[in-house]
């Protein structure tokens, strides 16, 4: 197992990869502390403590499935971490995500060409088109 940290909106999230199983820990209560934008790490601990017990109630299968494994503290130590698992093709860099994204914009492009080509009709209108920035919700409610 090879432990490390990748950066998260400027945070450091600690993960281990199994290369074994070719899957990666990441520490929930780290993903906990930037979500919840906690500085404090034992607050972050706590919300996750909380949660967990509410889970767990409910019977959730996610927290059921929670690992945990010996990552090391701030403090040099290593102590038991929850942590849950992400495939290693989910999780291995944004390179190979830049390149199937950057493939498959190709493909969505010449099938419009060749679709304003066939119809003789534009497929993207200023009716229809949606300038950076701006983004519509499910219900159709533009949000700027």
């Amino acid at each position: 197992m090879k432990n490390d940290t990748a950066i998260f909106e400027g945070h450091g999230i600690r993960r281990v990869y199994d290369e074994k199983t070719e899957m990666w820990f990441f520490s929930v209560v780290d993903i906990i502390q930037v979500l919840t934008q906690q500085p404090d790490y034992k607050a972050a601990q706590n919300y996750w403590k909380v949660l967990k017990h509410r889970l767990k109630k409910e019977g959730s299968q996610s927290v059921t499935n929670c690992n945990q494994l010996k990552l090391k503290a701030a403090d040099g130590k290593n102590y038991l971490t929850d942590v849950f698992t992400a495939l290693a093709e989910l999780s291995t860099g944004l390179d190979e995500n830049k390149k199937a994204a950057r493939t498959g914009g190709n493909i969505a492009k010449r099938a419009r060409l060749e679709l304003e080509a066939q119809t003789g009709k534009q497929v993207v209108t200023g009716e229809n088109y949606l300038p950076p920035g701006n983004t519509k919700n499910m219900s159709g409610v533009k949000n700027v």
